[in-house]
């Protein structure tokens, strides 16, 4: 993994692309974290991040100029609040090829006032069920949803649906399932392994208190996966951890 330095930053290609902006290229690196693009000096209206290790949407300063970001094939999993207070011009996200599960890690997006076009193409969450209805009704600014033109029939089936009983209990169920993990928080592991991933869903899922919510949080900050083996602490005492609730 290659650490984004501002050193870095100057010697990557930069150029005029086929739309006329002004484009930073940062492909390919194995960047793990989004850090020192101060160093960009809002020079850019482009940054391509396509093919690094990048985990969370977030480590912006504030970069009036951006309109369009490249994230595909990272390891997205979290969204980070207050991205309009960084990059409040940003018109276009391209994250094709992450790892967003749950639609209420979309909600961040909704701040992004000029947010037109969205692609979460090869996202677990792309095929929740009433994803293209939740994304249309939840981001209004949208037009374009993962290259398709977003119609005003669909605008209109979306508002029906999430005002009907059924779409206000799922949109309550989706911001319950949002608030648990905002709780519990993920740790910045490089990298995890889908195992992992899986007992981190199932310890969420099966959390019935907040105690529970508060210890499984408490786990995860210090680096342990509930329902893996024993772990030692810093001090050399065993933590025991979660087991696991079969399905």
């Amino acid at each position: 993994m290659v650490k984004l330095t501002p050193d870095l930053i100057q010697q990557s290609m930069q150029y005029i692309n086929p739309v006329r902006d002004r484009e930073l290229d940062l492909r390919g690196y194995k960047i793990p974290t989004i850090e020192n693009l101060g160093a960009t000096l809002d020079q850019f209206d482009t940054i391509d991040f396509s093919d690094n290790d990048i985990r969370k949407l977030d480590g912006f300063p504030y970069l009036k100029r951006i309109k369009t970001l490249f994230f595909n094939n990272n390891r997205i999993i979290r969204i980070s609040d207050g991205l309009e207070h960084c990059i409040p011009n940003l018109e276009t996200l391209m994250l094709t090829g992450n790892m967003l599960q749950e639609l209420g890690d979309l909600d961040p997006l909704i701040q992004l006032k000029s947010l037109t076009s969205l692609c979460l193409l090869q996202n677990p969450v792309s095929a929740k069920p009433q994803y293209r209805q939740y994304c249309i009704y939840r981001i209004p600014q949208l037009r374009l949803l993962d290259f398709r033109k977003i119609k005003e029939k669909e605008r209109l089936a979306a508002a029906e649906y999430f005002k009907s009983k059924r779409g206000k209990e799922m949109a309550r169920e989706i911001s319950k399932k949002a608030k648990l993990q905002s709780m519990i928080g993920i740790p910045d592991k490089p990298v995890m392994t889908n195992d992992e991933k899986n007992k981190i869903r199932e310890a969420i899922s099966s959390a019935s208190s907040l105690e529970e919510v508060r210890r499984l949080g408490k786990l995860l900050q210090a680096g342990h996966i509930p329902g893996g083996e024993q772990q030692e602490n810093g001090n050399g005492a065993e933590v025991m951890e979660e087991e696991d609730d079969d399905d």
